[in-house]
């Protein structure tokens, strides 16, 4: 019964992330590349405010809940559930990586901008930004659907 709760949980939590992928296939990419550069300034600051306050807690919840779910599951490690469950902490590992050490870098870079003063080639952070948002896209994705294939099938 726990490990129906963990997995519900990873599950739960685990979506939530990969929406914010889906949302990007969806629209908020089009969107970003089509704005100005003082609204594209706007909306990265406030996205970023807002995922800072919020977005966190989702994070460590789908790593503890994926880490426990793994760890849960190691006693049967040619199990899908095990395989599909390392698989989906293993994403969600790089995702954070590629957060910390690509997209927040140039966050933090973004949220020093105002309307007067950014720099001349706003696009290419932007472009860079959404290059290693796509990254993540693709490793999300990846991962909740070894977790989603685990789940239904393990």
């Amino acid at each position: 019964m726990e490990i129906n709760i963990i997995i519900f949980i990873n599950l739960l939590a685990y979506s939530l992330i990969v929406s914010q992928s889906f949302s990007y296939i969806i629209a908020l990419d089009n969107v970003q590349r089509n704005l100005h550069v003082n609204s594209y300034i706007e909306l990265r600051k406030l996205l970023d405010r807002n995922f800072r306050k919020k977005y966190t807690y989702v994070v460590y919840l789908s790593l503890l809940s994926s880490a426990l779910l793994t760890t849960l599951t190691s006693m049967n490690p040619s199990a899908l559930l095990f395989i599909s469950s390392a698989i989906a902490l293993a994403a969600l590992i790089i995702d954070v990586l590629l957060t910390l050490k690509g997209n927040m870098p140039i966050n933090n870079l973004i949220n020093t901008w105002t309307a007067d003063d950014y720099p001349a080639n706003w696009e290419t952070y932007r472009t860079k930004w959404l290059s290693i948002f796509r990254i993540r896209q693709v490793v999300n994705i990846i991962g909740f659907l070894s977790l989603l294939l685990g789940t239904v099938f393990g």
